[in-house]
């Protein structure tokens, strides 16, 4: 049972990330007749937190990089942990 949970976990934040990501194509470039947004990346720097709140040293042309990476950061840890838990 904890099996299944830890892969619904980590399936579901790839899912999210990935949603978050195309609102963010659809919000910056204006896709599908959608006017720019600047809060379009509000939902990636969401599921990247903590690591997008330590992103204050990284130079203003990495920033947006880091900042939509920075959930993949946390996808990372949640299958290291599903892995680690399983081991045991």
């Amino acid at each position: 049972m904890g099996r299944i949970v830890c892969r619904l976990t980590v399936v579901v934040l790839a899912v999210l990330y990935g949603l978050a990501l195309a609102l963010l194509a659809v919000g910056l470039f204006g896709l599908f007749g959608n006017p720019p947004d600047p809060l379009a990346g509000i939902y990636v720097i969401l599921l990247g937190v903590p690591w997008s709140l330590l992103l204050d040293d990284v130079p203003d042309a990495w920033a947006p990089w880091a900042a939509g990476l920075a959930p993949l950061v946390n996808i990372a840890l949640v299958a290291a942990l599903c892995r680690l838990a399983r081991r045991r």
